[in-house]
């Protein structure tokens, strides 16, 4: 993919309210060309906010993480295609997929599949049901993903070599639970730094709470952007 440094980097708006989140993307200024809206954000003015990000030529990551009824999905997909969002995410189960797929139809939306979240482990997945482990699922899940002709997964950085394998070289692979040398894993489990999320393999990097509790984001985020730079030299 041919996607510059600062356009791999995106940065979560997870904070409760429109005026938190412009004063965290007029700290960033050029330095971020790429912000995700998820529910906290989105139900508090966030789809406003991101109809204005577009606008003023940002790309926007839709968090949704849909998942209901095959009809409820494909209609509120085609409701979100036209705000001109980039990515939107909805849970990798095979028939949400294809409900999914059939929403965008071909508008320029790129859907990501929700693997596994990486604040989940095996014993996390054990307790909810599941009967393999994180790995074998967002295998599983990064297959049918394919099958169903979705854009993309998101998955631990720790999976994203792997998971290539599976997916090809054409779908994205974005991942959270990014965390630069020295900071707090917070309530992620499993993660990894830029330079080496990049290096096996992922696309984009979503990186949160490194950034916005940063002295300087702008800082914080050309440093994230210049470690990305030269994992991709080295890729």
């Amino acid at each position: 993919m041919s996607i510059s440094p600062r356009d791999r980097l995106i940065v979560p708006l997870d904070v409760p309210s429109v005026d938190d989140a412009r004063r965290i993307i007029d700290d960033l200024g050029d330095s971020v060309s790429f912000y995700k809206i998820g529910y906290q954000l989105g139900y508090a003015g966030g789809f406003e906010l991101a109809q204005q990000l577009i606008q003023d030529g940002k790309d926007v990551f839709m968090d949704l993480k849909l998942l209901d009824i095959d009809n409820t999905v494909e209609k509120g997909v085609g409701s979100i295609k036209t705000m001109g969002a980039k990515f939107l995410t909805v849970h990798a189960y095979p028939k949400v997929m294809r409900a999914a797929v059939a929403g965008r139809g071909d508008s320029d939306l790129q859907l990501l599949g929700v693997t596994v979240l990486t604040s989940m482990d095996d014993e996390d997945l054990d307790a909810a049901g599941y009967r393999m482990t994180a790995a074998e699922l967002v295998a599983k899940r990064a297959a049918d993903a394919r099958a169903a002709g979705m854009d993309g997964i998101v998955c631990s950085a720790q999976e994203a070599q792997s998971m290539r394998a599976i997916v090809g070289p054409d779908m994205a692979i974005v991942t959270p639970g990014i965390r630069p040398i020295g900071s707090d894993a917070g309530d992620q489990k499993r993660i990894m730094t830029p330079a080496r999320a990049i290096a096996v393999g992922a696309d984009y990097l979503v990186v949160g709470r490194p950034i916005l509790g940063a002295p300087s984001r702008s800082d914080m985020a050309k440093s994230i952007i210049d470690d990305i730079a030269v994992a991709l030299g080295k890729r």
